[in-house]
């Protein structure tokens, strides 16, 4: 097992949220163009593709067919699930190409209460691997095995025949230092409660090309809960709240072949980092993400701060209030460049046996994650298996990437 160094100093406690934002200093930005501005939260654990199989279309999972996966992606849609029951576990390495102790496992379940309710729940599992926790003049302090980890506690309701909504309880625990006290001042795990929000819409009789076959609307609203710290001096962040609206169009070419089309379009509910002076933490442009829970997810669809306007001579222009002139239409810009693109094929035959192909898209200013997926699905009476690959479509490495992803699948009941 690899051992991971971490100097643990005063100013390292905000870094283990991953959740600081600092505003925009990117200087692509003072040519009057969008710079680098990344939208980071607490817990992003909570949003890491545990699924195989949306895993190896893109993560466009939305409205793909539902399976005890379902949880993570849309509890709604498992009210039109042809099995009763089903549980799976899912195994997903994480920066393989550095370290091979690095995982998430993920366990969840549903069953059919009649043909109006469904219930379920799942327990999703971040390791850190061994970390040595050293002083910043490299002495020893402990080693450790930080963790994270989700509860998960689902139920969805039939509307009608053809729509459903449904709705999860969630409990969150990151624990990164294990109450390391740095400088004076000590860290704390990080505890979130949160809900997920989601609606179905699922027509079984749709017709395409004049052939049989399926549509489904999904839109769910993840991680609604609260700012989380891990330490009692750290600002409070957000979690990762999420908006998700996807399709999935199925083919039905014959008794023994289906194609699968699946697109999905999601926005992280955060607010967006402002532009901000560097010596005084004064907004320039944009607003302040020192709001609330429901306030930030507002916020966050008209809180871009744009690109700077400048003169003939390359001056920055300032409103008479102070703040800067920003560009005509570079706010809506950089509002639409925070809408990531998820889509992927699945072709099965005689439902014994899939292939699958997606990418994944991300504005170079909000992240830049783009990449492609590839994977197989193996089905033998009950039992399920999905395997699935990550590549870069930009040659900028993933923690995914080049490793492959795990679903075992097991239906209890139809």
């Amino acid at each position: 097992m690899n051992t991971k160094i971490i100097t643990a100093v005063l100013s390292a406690i905000p870094m283990f949220a991953l959740a600081q934002p600092t505003g925009v200093n990117d200087p692509s930005q003072l040519d009057g163009k969008l710079g680098l501005n990344t939208i980071t939260t607490a817990l992003p654990f909570m949003s890491i593709t545990p699924d195989s199989r949306a895993g190896g279309m893109g993560d466009a999972g939305t409205a793909l067919s539902p399976s005890s996966l379902s949880i993570y992606w849309n509890t709604s849609n498992l009210i039109f699930a042809k099995e009763k029951a089903e549980i799976g576990l899912s195994y997903v390495p994480w920066l393989r190409q550095l370290t091979n102790d690095i995982h998430l496992s993920y366990l969840s379940g549903y069953s059919q209460l009649g043909d109006r309710h469904v219930v379920g729940g799942s327990l999703r599992f971040f390791s850190l691997g061994s970390i040595t926790f050293t002083t910043d003049d490299a002495q020893i302090i402990r080693e450790d095995k930080p963790s994270e980890y989700e509860l998960t506690g689902a139920y969805g309701f039939r509307l009608s025949e053809k729509m459903a909504i449904g709705v999860n309880g969630k409990f969150a625990y990151s624990n990164l230092t294990g109450g390391l006290t740095v400088g004076g001042i000590d860290s704390k795990p990080a505890i979130a409660g949160a809900a997920d929000l989601s609606f179905t819409y699922f027509n079984e009789d749709a017709k395409f090309f004049g052939r049989r076959g399926s549509y489904t609307f999904g839109a769910t609203i993840n991680n609604i809960g609260n700012k989380v710290s891990y330490s009692s001096a750290a600002v409070r962040d957000f979690i990762p709240a999420n908006l998700k609206i996807g399709n999935a169009f199925t083919l039905e070419f014959d008794d023994f072949n289906a194609l699968t089309w699946s697109i999905d379009v999601q926005k992280l509910l955060v607010p967006t980092p402002p532009r901000t002076v560097s010596s005084t933490g004064a907004i320039l442009a944009g607003q302040s993400s020192d709001v609330g829970t429901i306030a930030g997810m507002i916020q966050s669809f008209y809180d871009a701060p744009g690109a700077l306007l400048k003169d003939d001579n390359g001056d920055k222009l300032y409103n008479d209030d102070g703040t800067e002139q920003i560009v005509k239409g570079s706010k809506l810009k950089e509002e639409l460049n925070e809408i990531m693109i998820a889509t992927g094929f699945e072709y099965w035959y005689n439902d014994l046996f899939a292939l699958r192909a997606g990418i994944f898209y991300e504005a170079a200013t909000k992240g830049n994650r783009q990449f492609y997926n590839a994977g197989v699905g193996l089905k033998y009476n009950a039992f399920l298996i999905d395997i699935s690959y990550l590549g870069s479509l930009n040659g900028r490495n993933s923690p995914l990437a080049n490793t492959l992803r795990f679903t075992m699948r097991l239906t209890l009941g139809k």
